[in-house]
């Protein structure tokens, strides 16, 4: 079965998300920078009216995914938060000025962690080398990869993500992510393999988000 995880920007998604039948929530604020850390009171509010687990995004800012030894400090501060308000888990992501994975600063966010588990964010879609930066995800022990495969939308990459899928073999879940909606969703879950799909429940007109996580989560599970 594959597992859905919804985005979400304020407590309405959550609320939507709940009840339409989504497996898992990431947490953020500002969607239209790609996404920034929310508020500790959105986190313990969506914490608290949640039944099913909410992962928070650790990004202290816009732009690039390369981070100084301060903002570093301040999100492994926002990552402790999350635990003490009972996420169930963190989505991270740093790179180098080349393009490569920043493991030092993720092994660091990891290790703030404390045992919740990790996803590794689509810094991945703008790194050097796929491959490799698969492999150091990996070892550094994050249990989910959410990737568009390197593309602006996943659509357009089933065949770098099932790659992904493939070379993970099993070590990590691959989640697809960025333009799924219930018109492509059960395409991209078969070309591609992948054990997750990430969406949100805006951008059609005539649905509620909640129906539009329901119409998702019918489609992954009639798969």
């Amino acid at each position: 079965m594959t597992l859905l995880e919804i985005c979400c920007a304020d407590i309405r998604s959550v609320i939507a998300a709940n009840a339409g039948g989504a497996d898992r929530i990431e947490l953020c604020t500002a969607l239209e920078v790609d996404g920034l850390t929310p508020s500790a009171g959105l986190i313990s509010e969506a914490v608290a009216i949640s039944h099913i687990p909410v992962r928070v995004l650790i990004r202290p800012r816009p732009g690039s995914f390369v981070y100084d030894s301060a903002e570093i400090k301040v999100m492994k501060r926002d990552i402790s938060i999350c635990h003490d308000l009972g996420a169930s888990g963190v989505v991270i992501g740093a790179l180098t000025p080349s393009g490569a994975i920043d493991t030092d600063a993720c092994a660091a966010l990891i290790d703030a962690a404390a045992g919740m588990p990790v996803t590794f964010h689509r810094a991945f879609d703008v790194c050097a080398s796929p491959t490799e930066s698969l492999r150091q995800i990996i070892d550094l022990g994050c249990d989910t990869l959410l990737t568009s495969g390197q593309k602006p939308h996943a659509a357009d990459a089933t065949e770098m993500i099932a790659t992904l899928v493939a070379e993970s073999a099993g070590q990590l879940n691959i989640m697809a992510g960025s333009g799924i909606n219930p018109a492509n969703a059960a395409k991209i879950i078969r070309a591609t393999g992948c054990a997750c799909i990430h969406g949100s429940a805006r951008g059609a007109s005539g649905f509620t988000e909640s129906d539009i996580v329901n119409r998702l989560h019918t489609i992954v599970n009639e798969i």
